[in-house]
Protein backbone atom coordinates (compact mmCIF):
# COMPACT_ATOMS: atom_id res chain seq x y z
CA UNK A 1 0.00 0.00 0.00
CA UNK A 2 2.91 2.63 1.17
CA UNK A 3 4.34 1.85 -2.72
CA UNK A 4 1.12 2.63 -4.18
CA UNK A 5 0.95 6.04 -2.45
CA UNK A 6 4.01 6.54 -3.13
CA UNK A 7 3.98 6.19 -6.62
CA UNK A 8 0.54 7.71 -6.76
CA UNK A 9 2.15 10.99 -5.47
CA UNK A 10 4.98 10.81 -7.91
CA UNK A 11 2.28 10.69 -10.68
CA UNK A 12 0.48 13.73 -9.70
CA UNK A 13 3.57 15.26 -9.20
CA UNK A 14 5.08 14.67 -12.61
CA UNK A 15 1.82 15.28 -14.13
CA UNK A 16 1.52 18.74 -12.43
CA UNK A 17 4.99 20.43 -13.54
CA UNK A 18 5.93 19.80 -16.95
CA UNK A 19 9.61 20.83 -16.37
CA UNK A 20 9.91 18.06 -14.09
CA UNK A 21 8.10 15.72 -16.23
CA UNK A 22 10.65 16.05 -18.61
CA UNK A 23 13.89 15.67 -16.44
CA UNK A 24 11.97 12.40 -15.25
CA UNK A 25 11.28 11.34 -18.91
CA UNK A 26 14.60 12.32 -20.25
CA UNK A 27 16.46 10.12 -16.53
CA UNK A 28 14.30 7.19 -17.12
CA UNK A 29 14.58 7.12 -21.21
CA UNK A 30 18.52 7.06 -20.28
CA UNK A 31 18.49 4.42 -17.43
CA UNK A 32 16.03 2.46 -19.88
CA UNK A 33 18.41 2.92 -22.90
CA UNK A 34 21.41 1.84 -20.62
CA UNK A 35 19.35 -1.52 -19.56
CA UNK A 36 18.83 -2.31 -23.66
CA UNK A 37 22.52 -1.59 -25.16
CA UNK A 38 22.23 -4.21 -27.97
CA UNK A 39 19.19 -2.24 -29.54
CA UNK A 40 20.59 -0.11 -32.42
CA UNK A 41 18.93 3.30 -31.85
CA UNK A 42 16.34 3.07 -34.53
CA UNK A 43 15.11 -0.46 -32.30
CA UNK A 44 15.64 1.54 -29.21
CA UNK A 45 13.25 4.42 -30.27
CA UNK A 46 10.44 2.55 -31.33
CA UNK A 47 11.09 0.34 -28.34
CA UNK A 48 10.32 3.60 -26.29
CA UNK A 49 7.41 5.31 -28.18
CA UNK A 50 5.96 2.10 -27.62
CA UNK A 51 6.60 0.99 -23.66
CA UNK A 52 7.11 4.77 -22.60
CA UNK A 53 3.68 4.84 -20.87
CA UNK A 54 4.41 1.72 -18.70
CA UNK A 55 7.90 2.51 -18.16
CA UNK A 56 7.02 6.14 -17.11
CA UNK A 57 4.46 4.54 -14.91
CA UNK A 58 6.58 2.16 -13.02
CA UNK A 59 9.57 4.49 -12.64
CA UNK A 60 8.00 7.22 -11.17
CA UNK A 61 8.88 6.91 -7.72
CA UNK A 62 12.27 6.34 -8.41
CA UNK A 63 12.40 9.51 -11.00
CA UNK A 64 11.21 11.82 -8.50
CA UNK A 65 13.52 10.75 -6.06
CA UNK A 66 16.68 11.28 -8.47
CA UNK A 67 15.05 14.51 -9.36
CA UNK A 68 14.89 15.82 -5.80
CA UNK A 69 18.71 14.42 -5.69
CA UNK A 70 20.19 16.35 -8.67
CA UNK A 71 18.07 19.58 -7.50
CA UNK A 72 19.78 19.06 -3.82
CA UNK A 73 22.91 18.42 -5.17
CA UNK A 74 22.71 14.78 -3.16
Amino acid sequence: MERDNLMHGARTALNRDMDTRAWAEQYLKEKTREENTLMSDEEFEKYWKYHKPEIMHAGAAEAMLAFRQARNGD
